[in-house]
């Protein structure tokens, strides 16, 4: 009987040394290093809860009614960005929208395809960076090219 329960108080043990070390806790009783992995569920909760937030405010960006059913693609190059925009229909004016983001972003482009027939496609390389580099990333090319899509929905919808 007493080495039964030596073994589960050993394994219980080792079960909140695990917890203690997996939730960062320098607690060294049972009662605090129990207090401590509960606040960093907590912690954890929370920052689950932030990021899905975060998702779901980009993806409503991107799904917001005024848009066309698109995907945009933003990938960072050595020297510059590979940006891909696909859609099932076109807007008048949307190559010309995004171009003029990649202007301002003073992003030049170095090669393009573009298929505006029965939808439109847009594979651009940009690059040679007009700026400070350190505040142009994948997700700034790509933000601004969801708003020159929305600029151009928008003016599309008045006319």
């Amino acid at each position: 009987m007493a080495s039964r329960k030596q073994k589960k108080q050993a394994a219980l043990y080792d079960q909140l040394q695990l917890l203690r070390d997996v939730t960062n806790s320098t607690a060294m009783n049972k009662t605090s290093i129990v207090v401590d992995a509960s606040k960093y569920i907590e912690e954890l909760k929370e920052k689950v809860e932030r990021l899905n937030q975060e998702i779901g405010t980009s993806q409503l960006a991107e799904t917001s009614q005024n848009q066309l059913p698109m995907q945009v693609t933003v990938e960072t190059l050595e020297k510059g960005f590979l940006i891909n925009v696909l859609s099932e229909k076109n807007c008048p004016g949307l190559l010309v929208s995004i171009l003029e983001a990649f202007e301002e972003l003073g992003l030049e482009v170095i090669d393009a395809r573009v298929s505006c027939e029965d939808n439109f496609q847009l594979e651009a390389v940009g690059g040679e960076y007009q700026g400070d580099a350190d505040s142009l990333d994948s997700q700034v090319v790509k933000q601004a090219v969801l708003q020159a899509i929305n600029n151009c929905n928008e003016s599309s919808d008045q006319d």
